[in-house]
């Protein structure tokens, strides 16, 4: 049985950090969603967009996009059960419920960012797998619209993404392309390229790029 993170005050916490690394791997990390102060559920984050995780022995930041989440009881041995009430009747009448669920989702790393030096040189975006993940119970962040933009402007990570095979791929591609489409305010000269890079990659496999591009609306 997992027990529920411990949870601190909410008033000095960032807006964008939105939960902890529980799990990590070379490719992946498995964040838990910090409990919101009111009676409510954790906000579910949508499927392909970006979160970051500072690794805080090199301190790279380390890109992830989202291809799984999850709400379920912190008992696994027990289901929810259906109530038939409302959020707001189980507010009133069965409070506890709140604090017997949690909200998990998973993240495929797809690159990093080094820090600054201390001699004033710039931080460096790399579109590859870190030399190390984040560590187990770092912070989790959503990404700024600034630092997707930023990390975006070379299309190597679509080659990163297409390599997962832990989810829908297909479907996480064209969702990570949207985000960053949006965020980058309808940047259609940004989109034809991205569109041409997939078509590179996916030279020798016209179903998927076809299905990949199905997805994407701009």
């Amino acid at each position: 049985m997992r027990l529920p993170l411990p949870q601190f005050a909410t008033d000095d916490r960032h807006p964008n950090h939105i939960a902890e690394v529980i799990e990590t791997t070379s490719t992946e990390f498995l964040a838990q969603c910090l409990e919101p102060a009111d009676l409510s559920f954790p906000p579910m984050p949508p499927f392909g967009s970006w979160v970051c995780a500072k690794d805080e022995e090199s301190g790279n930041q380390v890109y992830g996009v989202i291809y799984l989440a999850t709400t379920m009881p912190i008992d696994s041995v027990h289901r929810a059960v259906a109530l038939g009430l409302s959020l707001q009747d189980l507010r009133e009448e069965q409070p506890q419920i709140f604090a017997m669920l949690k909200t998990e989702f998973r993240a495929a790393i797809v690159g990093f960012e080094t820090p600054a030096h201390i001699r004033g040189s710039s931080s460096k975006v790399y579109q590859y797998l870190p030399p190390r993940p984040p560590q187990i119970h770092q912070a989790v962040y959503r990404c700024e619209p600034e630092a997707i933009v930023k990390f975006t402007e070379e299309l190597e990570f679509l080659r990163t993404l297409l390599a997962v095979t832990s989810a829908p791929v297909e479907s996480l591609t064209a969702a990570a392309i949207r985000e960053v489409y949006q965020l980058r305010k309808a940047d259609r000269q940004w989109l034809i390229q991205a569109g041409r890079t997939l078509s590179v990659l996916l030279k020798d496999d016209y179903d998927r790029l076809r299905f990949i591009l199905s997805q994407i609306h701009p």
